[in-house]
């Protein structure tokens, strides 16, 4: 999978970009604040439908402006595809290949990015939102049905919760247990499959980026007891969760962990083993996609020099150009690993929210 053409209008600083990509590396140079990562930020909100930036959606809508428009051509062993992506302040707007998309779903489908990037460590060191949500993004790519069954999830569970804080009966709170432990489930089933896949090439990644750390081991909790059923659990906590006003147990509190034979705690990982552990939790991802589908996603890599040492940026960049994978690179000059490739190398100089080809 590869992005044959890239065009932002309105993204943050970014008034109008039209790029022309290459299939392997194509690296953006120039000074903090000229809109590098706001370009690999376009192509990743066509995968994601949200910014791996914080921030609220409409930020990302350049001052001035009403909305802003991302599209893309994708070349993909499915065939090509064109998909464009707006918000505005009533909110997204999908299309695939000129028509408005059935669902913003249908549209996320038709292209997958994965980004390493500066808040990337959350994964380690951040809280279990930001683990569920890059698990779910898996998930999303191998089961048809993942998102109707989220989605009746999160219905389930916003309408247990409002019974809750209301003091509601037993008998409706019954009938909604059913429901939210019929889809919480299903959601737990296809989340424990997709983990057992992804733990193996995790488990290979990390023995690449943090062999001094030994032996690796991985956990996926569910977010209740194993020995009960989803529906019991809910019953067995009923009391606890009136008390507090929502439900405390359920795919809504899922994790998954890493630990090491020399790190058994991730507080005993360094600022650096940090960021490494969380670099192979996202290729990991990458190559179990690559894997399952046939073709590699676009993958990008933001500020790669102040995220990794020389000899990691070497070491990742030659693992990504022997496997084929379309890279976007931001930094603040041309890294050395990239300096002494003898892969091509396409290069661009961003300023100002502007942008020239140099190669």
């Amino acid at each position: 999978m590869r992005l044959i053409e890239l065009r932002l209008e309105n993204l943050r600083n970014i008034s109008s970009l039209d790029l022309q990509l290459a299939p392997g590396i194509n690296l953006f140079v120039g000074p903090n604040g000229a809109g590098k990562t706001s370009i690999l930020e376009g192509a990743y909100l066509l995968s994601h439908a949200q910014s791996f930036r914080s921030g609220p959606a409409n930020t990302l809508i350049r001052r001035g402006a009403d909305q802003f428009n991302v599209f893309a051509r994708i070349e993909r062993q499915s065939g090509p595809v064109q998909v464009g992506l707006s918000r505005d302040a009533n909110g997204w707007a999908a299309r695939i290949n000129s028509d408005d998309a059935a669902s913003l779903g249908h549209m996320l489908r038709e292209y997958a990015q994965v980004c390493f990037e500066p808040g990337t460590h959350a994964l380690i060191s951040g809280g279990s939102d930001e683990r569920r949500r890059f698990l779910d993004w898996g998930v999303f790519h191998v089961e048809p049905d993942f998102m109707a069954t989220a989605r009746a999830f999160r219905r389930a569970l916003h309408q247990r919760n409002a019974l809750l804080k209301q003091g509601q009966s037993d008998a409706e709170l019954d009938s909604w247990d059913i429901e939210l432990a019929h889809a919480g489930e299903t959601l737990a089933t296809m989340r424990r499959a997709y983990f057992q896949h992804y733990s193996r090439a995790l488990t290979a990644a990390l023995t690449i980026y943090l062999p001094e750390l030994g032996q690796t081991t991985t956990r996926y909790g569910q977010g209740w007891s194993e020995e009960t059923s989803l529906e019991e659990a809910l019953l067995e906590t009923r009391t606890l969760d009136r008390s507090r006003g929502y439900t405390g147990r359920g795919p809504q509190r899922a994790d998954w962990s890493i630990a090491f034979a020399q790190a058994p705690l991730r507080e005993h990982l360094s600022r650096g083993q940090e960021k490494l552990c969380a670099l192979a939790c996202v290729l990991a991802q990458a190559q179990l996609f690559a894997d399952s589908r046939g073709e590699w996603p676009v993958i990008a890599l933001d500020d790669l020099s102040s995220e990794l040492d020389d000899a990691h940026q070497r070491l990742v960049v030659d693992t990504l150009s022997s496997c084929g994978a379309q890279v976007l690179i931001s930094a603040i000059e041309i890294p050395a690993c990239l300096r002494a490739m003898d892969t091509p190398t396409c290069l661009f100089h961003v300023e100002h929210g502007s942008m020239r080809s140099l190669l």
